[in-house]
């Protein structure tokens, strides 16, 4: 639970503090959307446990990145068009441009970005971001 409550604490820090390499919103605008839209896992944590789990544990679910976000609305409302299995070239670049340049120039072009990074299991406790924070504490 200590560890939850500082990995929170730790992103909101880093969210406001590196606001440059954020999604920015002129990038990727939604429509409105209702708390009936907008809460997604009360229904897949039903429908689809695993993959709500795993987002739930995730960076994005840590930081309460909503479904539609990447997926869209499933009304179809909104500038991300629905899609269950969105193009990650196309989605992932909405909000992690700056950091999905930094890996091409350091690692080349690979065959995307869930090669190495899990789109609903991109876990804080996933080895690579244990380091990462560790490198940046040691700085």
């Amino acid at each position: 639970m200590a560890l939850a409550v500082l990995a929170l604490a730790y992103f909101s820090y880093l969210s406001l503090a590196f606001s440059g390499t954020r999604c920015t919103w002129g990038q990727a605008q939604h429509g409105e959307v209702t708390d009936a839209q907008s809460d997604c896992y009360a229904c897949h944590k039903k429908v689809t446990p695993k993959i709500a789990q795993d987002w739930n544990e995730s960076k994005h679910g840590m930081l309460l990145v909503k479904c539609y976000v990447c997926h869209g609305l499933p009304d179809g409302k909104g500038a991300v068009p629905f899609s269950a299995k969105p193009d990650a070239k196309v989605a992932c670049q909405r909000c992690h441009a700056p950091a999905i340049e930094r890996m091409y120039t350091k690692f080349g072009v690979r065959e995307g970005c869930n090669s190495c990074h899990g789109f609903h299991t991109n876990s804080l406790h996933h080895d690579a971001y244990a380091k990462s924070v560790s490198k940046q504490k040691a700085e």
